[in-house]
C-alpha cells in the first residue's frame, strides 16, 4: 500500500500531502520525519535524482523536482523498486501539468491540475494508472453540463 505522498518546498513547508492507512495521530511524525530526511539529504541533489530510505518495514523514495521535494512512502508490495515506478509517473505528470520542472510558485499555480493527476495515479493507496496519455485524458474529462441533460 502507498501510505503517503508528500510534496514540500525546499524550506520544508508542506505544499501537498496524501495519507492512506496512517492514523491521524501518526501523521505529524511522518511529516516531520520526511522533511528532516529531505533537509539532511537533498541539499545539492540533482533534479530527479532518487533517494531511498527504510524504516522498519516501510520504504521511502524521495527526490527534488525543480523547486519542490517529493516523498512517497510504501509498504508490503510497494518496496523501493515499485516506489521508483510510482515516483517516475508522479514526476512526469507534475512536469506535464506545469509544462516544465516546477518552481514552488508554478506548483501552487497548477495545484488543482496536479491534484487531479494524483487522484488518477493513486486511488486509496493503490497505484491505479501509470500511462501518461491515459492520465492526461482522464484529467481532461469534464462533468456534463446539467442544461444538456
Amino acid at each position: 500500500m502507498l501510505l503517503a505522498i508528500l510534496v514540500s518546498n525546499s524550506a520544508g513547508n508542506i505544499l501537498l500531502e496524501r495519507f492512506n492507512g496512517i492514523p491521524s495521530e501518526e501523521r505529524l511524525h511522518w511529516r516531520t520525519f520526511m522533511v528532516k530526511l529531505g533537509a539532511d539529504n537533498l541539499k545539492g541533489a540533482r533534479n530527479e535524482e532518487l533517494f531511498v530510505a527504510s524504516q522498519k518495514s516501510v520504504y521511502i523514495v524521495y527526490t527534488v523536482l525543480g523547486g519542490v521535494c517529493i516523498y512517497i512512502v510504501g509498504k508490503d508490495e510497494y518496496d523501493e523498486l515499485a516506489l521508483t515506478e510510482v515516483m517516475f509517473v508522479i514526476t512526469s505528470s507534475i512536469k506535464d501539468a506545469c509544462g516544465k520542472s516546477p518552481s514552488e510558485r508554478l506548483f501552487l499555480e497548477k495545484y488543482g491540475k496536479i491534484c487531479l493527476c494524483l487522484d488518477e495515479i493513486v486511488w486509496q493507496g493503490i497505484l491505479e494508472n501509470t500511462e501518461k496519455e491515459r492520465i492526461r485524458r482522464l484529467i481532461g474529462l469534464k462533468p456534463p453540463n446539467p442544461t444538456e441533460i
